[in-house]
């Protein structure tokens, strides 16, 4: 069953770049912009987050937070992150955890991968709740962020 608008946005906690924790629950008071990406330095993927980058004062003039989960290790999302200067928290769900939870995760992916995270949206309010879910099954396709946006406002 998957997420939906309404829920309660299930807690994790995940290693970030800088080999630290970062949870969900660190943000509260905080609308999240949570993205889940299939895999670092893909072009499509490189695309959706440089887009977050140079939109980054729209998203903090919404009182949003924005973190990027993909199943990379830290190591390759912190490579990543450093070429493409993005400002927000990449985080490593290497055991796919967080993926499952979400109910993002392809059972197989291109180049014979197994448990992939899919393309995902998830906005989550100052409370905890999802106000927008979208999960792609097309890789190839980026998040609605218009509806993203207008989530948050």
């Amino acid at each position: 069953m998957s997420l939906q608008k309404g829920d309660k946005a299930p807690l994790f906690t995940l290693y970030n770049t800088e080999r630290q924790e970062v949870s969900l629950a660190d943000y509260a008071g905080k609308n999240v912009v949570l993205l889940f990406f299939p895999f670092a330095f893909t072009s499509v993927c490189t695309a959706e987050l440089c887009e977050m980058r140079d939109n980054i004062a729209t998203y903090a003039s919404l009182n949003a937070e924005i973190l990027a989960v993909s199943v990379d290790s830290l190591f390759t999302l912190g490579k990543f992150k450093e070429e493409q200067s993005l400002p927000f928290p990449l985080l490593s769900d290497f055991n796919k955890e967080v993926s499952k939870t979400y109910d993002c995760l392809y059972e197989s992916f291109a180049f014979g991968t197994k448990g992939v995270s899919k393309r995902s949206a998830f906005v989550i309010d100052t409370e905890g709740v999802i106000q927008y879910a979208e999960v792609l099954e097309n890789a190839g396709e980026v998040p609605n962020f218009t509806a993203v946006k207008a989530a948050l406002a």
